[in-house]
Parts: structure tokens; sequence; C-alpha cells
């Protein structure tokens, strides 16, 4: 039996301003509605770059200093074991335009379940609002 599993790693950025959230429309079929911008780790690049391109790609914004607030686990298909990475920060600049993933806008956290939210979203927000980091 070897030692190594596929691993598949993304994250998700809960960009915040005061009772504020910013989330993306997605249009992808595979994951279409309300989400938080974020995306899949490129070779070479650390879990912490990883998330700040991300939201830089899907949002126009520069965030500084995202906090881990936990790792969700999937298993997708056999062997294959999917990690995401959650994060939030307060801490960004720019202003923020759309993209080819979807239309990016501000909600006020109370707001959220008037929209159409992605598979799983609610209880990744909750995941990534209520606290920071607890690896079990």
């Amino acid at each position: 039996m070897s030692k190594y599993i596929k691993c598949e790693i993304s994250n998700m950025c809960m960009v915040y301003n005061g009772d504020y959230i910013l989330v993306i429309d997605r249009k992808k079929k595979d994951w279409p509605g309300i989400s938080f911008p974020g995306g899949h780790l490129e070779d070479n690049e650390s879990l912490t770059q990883s998330v700040i391109r991300e939201v830089k790609e899907e949002t126009g914004l520069d965030i500084f200093d995202p906090i881990l607030c936990d790792i969700k686990e999937w298993h997708l298909e056999e062997g294959v074991l999917y990690l995401g990475l959650l994060y939030k920060t307060n801490k960004f600049k720019g202003e923020i335009i759309s993209s080819e993933e979807g239309k990016v806008f501000w909600i006020k956290k109370e707001e959220l379940s008037k929209y159409k939210l992605s598979q799983d979203f609610e209880e990744l927000f909750h995941l990534i609002d209520d606290k920071q980091i607890t690896l079990k």
C-alpha cells in the first residue's frame, strides 16, 4: 500500500468590510451560484500566494494577511482527496471588477439567504465566518 494519495487543493476567501461580504455569482455549470472568490493551487505556489492570486484574478482586489479559518475535505472520486482551505480578510485595496468567473458584488451578511447559493456554500460561509483555524 502506497504512503501517498492524490490530493487536489483549492481555496476560498471571504473578503469583508464591516457587515458587508464580497461574493461572486459563479457562472460555471459544475458549481453555479453565490460563493466567495477562490480557486486552485498552482505549481510552485504557496497556499497563501494561491488565495491572494485567486482573489485578484476573480475580483480585481489585492488582499493582505488572509487568515486561515478552516480546512474542508471531500472525497470526490475514488482515491482522490479534495482539500478546500477557507480564509477571510478585511485587508484589501483596489476596486472590484467582475471576471469571466462571474459578477462580483458586496452584500450584507444577513442578506445571503436571499440569493441562490453554490452547493454547500452556506456551510462553508459559517466555517469561515464563525472562527479562525481549528484543526482536529
